[in-house]
């Protein structure tokens, strides 16, 4: 644990009592259901050989997925929440607007699926930065490279807008950054992973990359040129869901207990796959019916807008088949209004590029086996759930 000037003699002053409340409150929520799936894990494998016995090789997919590029992330928390979507196994792609998701379903067991190497390796320094954090201002200095406000222990009641405004006003503090960056690499040496000197290249450069931009960090197209102008970190912890409230993992200290708990507990497991592969998914599909896990929701972002590019959608489809489902289990996923997609999908909301869209698992999986769908179109649009209601 690092340690940081200004961290006062802990008295139980009325914000710490509560905060203790609210963290106790995450905790005993979470042991019933974490128990008899942390058990199984520690009977079959570590997290290290859990995350290579999963994992296949590498891909490639040319942006930098730092931060996500979907301001209408939450609009489906809302009817996630009315469909009883929660406990389980939740899978999903990308970076940290899984946590978001994780927070509101509390799933017993996370699998954070890539196809990208550097994804997994993200994931990672999540993972190393949550398990040194004590509250979530804290995690963000982490992350920022930034100092702790001075009463950083007072900050577990505070809006997400008060981080915001902080870490927008405080420098960084490059000794500091180098001092997190060698206690990343320590905590990292402890999970049990084979590592390439490459790979820790790369845990650097995204940290550098975190650390630098700090609250302006964004997504990034690589491999061909581009007019958009993706989002900030800052927009994307600011954004509200349907009812105008802010859900994202960072707006309160319950949520991002619920994350950091789970990461403590080696629950959040980084795997390398293609959705379409022949090896990730369906390992994780046969884990999931040795621990006796359901899936409740498989995040997948736009990625079948690709598999239908590549004609390689059946193989994807072949592969939830593998997966252990209900009738509750649900895909999250997210369509851009691009030209190049023909049409305007029509939950689109006024002012937000992308659009968040649910279907169950089950409704997918039955019209694969009957009529199919005409067009990636098609397939976002004819099963899509009514958020509204």
């Amino acid at each position: 644990m690092l340690s940081f000037r200004h961290v006062t003699r802990f008295t139980v002053s009325k914000t710490v009592f509560q905060a203790l409340l609210v963290l106790g409150a995450v905790v005993l929520l979470s042991l019933p259901q974490t128990a008899s799936t942390q058990q199984k894990l520690e009977k079959r494998d570590d997290f290290g050989q859990l995350v290579t016995r999963l994992s296949e090789r590498a891909g490639y997919f040319g942006s930098d997925n730092l931060v996500s590029n979907e301001l209408s992330y939450q609009h489906v928390l809302g009817k996630l929440q009315k469909m009883n979507v929660s406990g389980g196994a939740y899978l999903g792609v990308g970076p940290d607007q899984n946590y978001t998701y994780i927070a509101q379903i509390k799933p017993r067991i996370v699998f954070m699926v890539d196809i990208r190497r550097d994804a997994l390796l993200q994931h990672l320094l999540f993972k190393s930065l949550m398990m040194m954090a004590r509250n979530r201002v804290e995690y963000l200095s982490l992350l920022f490279a930034r100092p702790l406000p001075k009463d950083f222990k007072k900050w577990n009641e505070r809006p997400i807008r008060d981080l915001v405004d902080y870490f927008d006003r405080t420098p960084l503090d490059q000794k500091l950054a180098d001092k997190i960056k060698d206690d990343v690499h320590k905590k990292i040496s402890t999970f049990g992973l084979q590592l390439s000197p490459r790979d820790w290249e790369t845990i650097d450069e995204i940290y550098n990359a975190f650390y630098t931009d700090c609250l302006e960090t964004r997504y990034t197209i690589r491999d061909r040129p581009t007019g958009r102008f993706f989002p900030a970190y800052r927009d994307i912890l600011l954004e509200k869901d349907l009812e105008g409230k802010h859900r994202n993992y960072l707006a309160t200290e319950a949520d991002f207990m619920v994350i950091k708990t789970m990461h403590d507990r080696n629950l959040i497991i980084p795997v390398t796959g293609d959705l379409s592969g022949v090896q990730a998914v369906r390992n994780i599909g046969a884990f999931l019916k040795e621990i006796g896990e359901k899936v409740s929701a498989f995040y997948v972002s736009n990625v079948e807008f690709y598999l239908w590019r590549q004609d390689t959608m059946g193989r994807f489809v072949e592969n939830l088949r593998s997966l252990p489902i209900d009738d509750r289990s649900v895909i999250i996923r997210s369509y851009f209004n691009y030209a190049y997609y023909t049409n305007v999908h029509p939950q689109t909301i006024d002012n937000y590029f992308s659009v968040q869209i649910l279907q169950t698992i089950d409704s997918l999986l039955k019209d694969y086996s009957s009529e199919g769908y005409n067009s990636y179109y098609d397939l976002t649009t004819r099963r899509s759930l009514d958020l509204t209601r």
